[in-house]
Order: C-alpha cells, then sequence, then structure tokens
C-alpha cells in the first residue's frame, strides 16, 4: 500500500474519509463535503447517530454532487484530547473499513484542528503513520483468495495544507512502520520457515542499514560456557545461534557504554520432554517474539538513524523433545558460573535468557538493560492480553517504560519483585531452580530468575509480553496476528530518554 501527500482536494474516484469532532463538529474538507452533497453529511450523521466521538465510525455509500463513491466519517473526540495515538488509530480506522471494499484509493482529509494537542503537519504524518500499521496483513500463503476477502487498497493519500512539511514529518515515521510490519512478518511466520538460522539471517539483512550483525553458533556459546542456552536446544535438531546487533549512532563525545535489548527467540516451543498439550501447540511458532522485537527495533534505530548507541542480542533456540534433549532433574551451568536445577523444560525461556543477559553485559558493559520474553502463561492469568507485565529494579527506568507504553499504546502493568520471591526458586542441589514451589507467582518466578543475572549498576527491566505478542481480534493499529508489541515503546523510550540532543 503506497502512501502518498497532497493539498486537500476532493477525489474524482474512490473513497475519502474526514474527521469530526465531538458534537457534530466538521472540520473544513467535512463542511466541504456537506455543501457538495446538499447536506448529505448532516443527514447522515443525524439519521446514524453520529456525534463525533473518539472512535465513532459512519460510512456513507456515495452522496450526489461528487464523483467519490463513498464516504467515511471517522470521530475525533474532544479537540484537545487530540494528539498523536488518536491520529494514528483515526488512520488506521479508516483503512480497516476500507481495505477490502474494493476500493483502489482513500484519500484522508487531514485538516488543521484548533485547540488540539496535535494538528498541522504532524497530525497527517501520525495518520499516514495508522494507516499503514492498520493496512498490514500476513497473507503470503494464501493461494485462493475470494474476492470480498482480497485487499484492494494501493494507495491511501493524505491531504494536509502543507504536503511536503507533513511528508517529511512522516519519513521516519515511516521508517518505524517498515520494522514494526518487517517484526510482524517474523512473528506471523510458521516454525518450518523460521528457525535458529533462518532468523539469524533475517537478522543479517540490518548490515545494510549500517548495524553491525555478528552470529555466534553452537561452538562459540559452548566455548563461552552457556549451559543454559545450550541445555533447551539440545533436543532440537536445528542448532542453535545467540545474534549481536549493534548500532552506534551517538556523537563521539557521549560515553560508549550502550543501552542494550535482550530477546527469548524460542522460534518453535513443545516444552521439551515437559510436553506441552496439543490444543493451540501451533501458536509457539510466536515463542521468539521477544526477540523479533529486539530486532525490529535495532532496524528502526538504524533506519531513522536514531543518536544512541545501542546493542541487541538474542538467543535463538528451538525446544524439541528427543533422544537428546534435556530431562527435568539435569543441572546446568550457565556462563555466570551460576547452576541452574531445570526441574521444567517447558520453563525455558528464562534458561536462554540468562546466559543472553550475562553475555550482554560482559561484552558491551551496558548502562541499561531490556528484555523482552514471551515468557509465561502466568502474565496471561494476571493481566489478560490488553497489558505487559513489566518488573524493574529501577524506578526510574521503569515510569519511563510506562510512559513510553502509554503514549504508543502498548500499556504496561507494572508487577512486584523481592526476597520472597526470590528465595523460592532455590534449589537444594543447585544455585537456583528453573521454576517455584508451586503454581502461585509463576511471572514473578520467571523474573526473578532473570534478575539473577542482572549485573550490580545495570538498571534492568524485564517484560514479558506473553500476553500481547499475537492478537487474536483487530484493533485499528493492530491488526489480527503477530502485533510487533514493543517495537514502537522501545523506540519511544529511546528517542524521549536516551538519544544525544
Amino acid at each position: 500500500m503506497k502512501i502518498t501527500f497532497a493539498a486537500p482536494e476532493l477525489p474524482r474516484s474512490g473513497a475519502i474519509a474526514v474527521f469530526v469532532l465531538d458534537g457534530k463538529a466538521k472540520t473544513a474538507t467535512a463542511e466541504r463535503l456537506d455543501r457538495e452533497t446538499g447536506g448529505a453529511v448532516t443527514r447522515a450523521m443525524a439519521e446514524g447517530r453520529f456525534q463525533g466521538r473518539r472512535d465513532q465510525v459512519l460510512v456513507i455509500p456515495g452522496a450526489p454532487g461528487i464523483t467519490a463513491s463513498r464516504i467515511v466519517l471517522l470521530g475525533l473526540g474532544k479537540a484537545e484530547d487530540v494528539d498523536d495515538l488518536t491520529a494514528q488509530n483515526a488512520g488506521g480506522r479508516a483503512v480497516g473499513q476500507l481495505a477490502t471494499a474494493g476500493f483502489a484509493a482513500l484519500a484522508i482529509a487531514a485538516d488543521p484542528i484548533r485547540g488540539a494537542k496535535l494538528s498541522g503537519p504532524a497530525f497527517a504524518a501520525n495518520v499516514a503513520y495508522g494507516a499503514v500499521l492498520g493496512g498490514y496483513r500476513f497473507d503470503k500463503y494464501h493461494t485462493k483468495v475470494k474476492p470480498e476477502d482480497k485487499a484492494s487498497l494501493e494507495t491511501v493519500t493524505v491531504m494536509a495544507r502543507d504536503p511536503v512539511a507533513a511528508r517529511r514529518a512522516y519519513e521516519p515515521l515511516a521508517r518505524i512502520a517498515e520494522s514494526v510490519l518487517f517484526t510482524r512478518d517474523l512473528v506471523s511466520e510458521p516454525a518450518n520457515v523460521i528457525f535458529p538460522a533462518s532468523l539469524a539471517q533475517q537478522a543479517r539483512s540490518l548490515a545494510r542499514l549500517g548495524v553491525k550483525v555478528e552470529v555466534l553458533e553452537k561452538a562459540e556459546m559452548k566455548r563461552l560456557g552457556m549451559g543454559a542456552l545450550l541445555g533447551v536446544a539440545q533436543g532440537s535438531a536445528n542448532d542453535p545461534r545467540l545474534v549481536v546487533m549493534r548500532w552506534n549512532g551517538a556523537p563521539r563525545a557521549r560515553s560508549k557504554r550502550p543501552i542494550a535489548f535482550v530477546g527469548k527467540g524460542v522460534t518453535f516451543d513443545t516444552g521439551g520432554i515437559s510436553i506441552k498439550p496439543a490444543a493451540n501447540m501451533e501458536d509457539m511458532k510466536w515463542d521468539m517474539g521477544g526477540a523479533g522485537v529486539v530486532i525490529g527495533l535495532m532496524r528502526a534505530l538504524a533506519a531513522r538513524k536514531a543518536k544512541v548507541n545501542a546493542v541487541g542480542v538474542a538467543g535463538l533456540v528451538e525446544n524439541m523433545p528427543s533422544a537428546t534433549a534435556q530431562r527435568p532433574g539435569d543441572v546446568v551451568t550457565t556462563m555466570s558460573g551460576q547452576t541452574v536445577e531445570v526441574i521444567n523444560t517447558d520453563a525455558e525461556g528464562r534458561l536462554v535468557l540468562g546466559d543472553a543477559v550475562w553475555y550482554c553485559q560482559e561484552t558491551f558493559k551496558p548502562h541499561t538493560l531490556i528484555d523482552l520474553a514471551t515468557l509465561t502463561g502466568a502474565i496471561i492469568i494476571s493481566l489478560g492480553h490488553e497489558m505487559a507485565g513489566l518488573f524493574a529494579n529501577d524506578d526510574r527506568l521503569a515510569e519511563r517504560l510506562t510512559e513510553a507504553g502509554k503514549k504508543v499504546g502498548e500499556p504496561l502493568w507494572r508487577m512486584p519483585l523481592g526476597d520472597a520471591y526470590d528465595k523460592d526458586i532455590n534449589s537444594d542441589i543447585a544455585d537456583m531452580k528453573n521454576v517455584g514451589s508451586g503454581r502461585g507467582a509463576g511471572s514473578i518466578a520467571g523474573a526473578q530468575f532473570v534478575k539473577r543475572f542482572v549485573q550490580d549498576g545495570v538498571a534492568w527491566a524485564h517484560l514479558d509480553i506473553a500476553g500481547v505478542t499475537w492478537a487474536t481480534r483487530a484493533k485499528p493499529i493492530v491488526p489480527k496476528g503477530g502485533t510487533a508489541f514493543g517495537v514502537r515503546l522501545l523506540d519511544r523510550l529511546v528517542k524521549d530518554h536516551y538519544e544525544s540532543r
């Protein structure tokens, strides 16, 4: 789908979307359409009980006086509440209404809004951004698609008073959108397409953007003593990989210490010997969601030339049951030297993270480290599919992450850590075990495990994204399927707090 910008003009064909504020207050192009159609917009609002409240949509199937075949009214709510997320959702909602309606072209009138938090070129840019995010579809494996289900939109034109400035404001957002879609593709691919070696190869593609990419293979990880990560991988015919990505965008005068991101990349998780139930096991293709987000984030930072030094590390394994698989009760030695009694082989992500987090700190000495993982089903019991769980050893980092999540519509909820929870993962025969003693506080036990690999002086946060990596119902800028939850959040965090000014 192509995005273009143009001056306001009623289209000669296709569809047009216009905005209406709370109380039926029409924006400039909506007013013009109402005049050209002899009041059709006003009549439709009255008959359809449309008030212009946020998220309201009203579709008018054409009207006399104009050549456009369809008019879409999009409610924005109160002017003082219109911000970048409002604009993005409106753009996504417009595309969602017409994606399969048979129209090849859609024009969206991003008129200035007096009194809004966001208006002008920035408003238009965010409308376009939302249109791209909301227009995503993963349909590469469909060989037969019914005409009524086939995506028809080819071009979305965002009309603004200053289209040149709008295009300029959109450019960095476009780079982020490309990276979000890249991550969604990775998460959506089946496990026979995305496995450790092929996912590492996808990460290598970031080199063309200036990211330094290194891939550690099994022998090197063994030399480094990554017994926890290798223990998870030993039951699979697909050898593990550790992907290391570096983006050095900060000016030389700045500290060389980077901010670091570490992702769990279990490309398929059967549970190993502690095998999962068969029902819904196909979902475990996206157990590499944390790694996908880290790869997508590094792509976004490089693509928009972020002024930051950042490191991304992704531990890639496949967790399979076989004659060589790790057994419950095995003891492994991690790269840190700490030992782990493996009670449950389905609690494998934290083993991968332990070695990856330690390697990242030993190699790059980051000042801040954030890991992401589809770690526990317990976080879904706690938070459902609306928020990700946030664990942190640093209040300021937790506050910054929460703030960034609110701004981009990827909300976080802070969960507790503490000595009592930490003691629950003590083992009788090793330094720790990989699960707690009972069914309670499962997501906290996972976070406490990872925390044992965080070095002194490092601000650390753990995001458990198990409930938000895959969407079963569509939202305006997040269609069903892989969400890439975390790419926009962490990009915003970096932009707001860690880039050189």
